[in-house]
């Protein structure tokens, strides 16, 4: 029969281990730890046969009681619309117009807008509308569609040079590009642009390409054309990068944007929501 080492210290038998003279106490477990350690076995078995659990190659076991995360996200989702279905029903059969006069309305819409833009429309127009570089400000009253709710609403729905039929379209010729003004056309009407908003010195020349270039978009007085989709000239507020030199690359190769069609992508209550949102977020028309 072996002989078993036993600690002179302690009192305590040993594993016969040792190293550098330390040697290794064969302390047992405590009782509570190995029952709850038996215990969490025999649940996690029983969890197997009663939940869904192990999968298999095209599905996973269903378990005993059937249940579902999807299922009763799905079942939740469909309450969550119940209840929000008198308001969306009202909201569909109004106006923007209609649903910005309602306190009710509003109050729902509002709500519900903020929630929407933040999923769909913060990623290019930053929170609460407040722009990014290339993207338009909509806390501003700088509108190149108009600002007024009904304007809001079909440039949501529609989109700007997206794939509706429907969508806004300005685009901007490439005069520098393909060569339909020379340099120094470029760089007259480019001075003439920065002296709308009193950042430059006009000339004659500038004045003579504008009118018959530009005008046509940007009205005569360079303030814009809100039915065309011809940007405000004069207020010093640039979509792309300002200054002289700014004018002169998007008169030479202009930039343009896009906007998606939101559709089929939002119902039409979720858009008017985001419409009355944009709307009072502080520069609507």
């Amino acid at each position: 029969m072996a002989q078993v080492d036993r600690d002179a210290l302690t009192g305590t038998d040993t594993t016969g281990h040792e190293w550098d003279g330390i040697k290794e106490l064969n302390t047992p477990l405590p009782k509570w730890w190995l029952y709850t350690f038996y215990a969490c076995i025999l649940w996690a078995f029983g969890y197997f046969i009663a939940m869904p659990a192990w999968p298999s190659l095209s599905n996973y076991t269903k378990g005993m009681l059937g249940y579902s995360s999807r299922a009763n996200l799905e079942s939740e989702m469909q309450a969550v619309q119940a209840s929000r279905a008198p308001w969306a029903d009202r909201i569909a059969e109004a106006s923007v117009e209609d649903v910005a006069k309602d306190p009710e309305l509003l109050q729902y819409a509002m709500a519900g807008g903020k929630v929407i833009f933040a999923d769909n429309c913060q990623p290019c127009h930053g929170s609460a509308g407040a722009g990014a570089p290339s993207y338009p400000v909509l806390a501003d009253d700088d509108w190149i569609w108009g600002g007024t709710l009904p304007a809001i609403y079909q440039t949501v729905k529609y989109g700007i040079r997206s794939t509706s039929d429907e969508t806004r379209i300005s685009d901007m010729p490439a005069y520098g590009r393909d060569e339909l003004l020379e340099p120094a056309q470029i760089q007259a009407v480019a001075d003439y642009v920065m002296s709308l908003s009193g950042q430059g010195t006009a000339s004659d020349a500038g004045k003579a390409v504008f009118d018959e270039n530009c005008a046509a978009c940007h009205g005569e007085d360079g303030k814009g054309l809100k039915d065309t989709g011809g940007p405000n000239l004069t207020d010093g507020i640039w979509l792309y990068k300002p200054g002289r030199d700014g004018v002169v690359a998007q008169v030479t190769n202009p930039r343009h944007g896009v906007m998606p069609t939101w559709e089929g992508r939002l119902d039409d209550v979720s858009i008017k929501q985001v419409t009355v949102y944009v709307h009072a977020l502080g520069g609507g028309q």
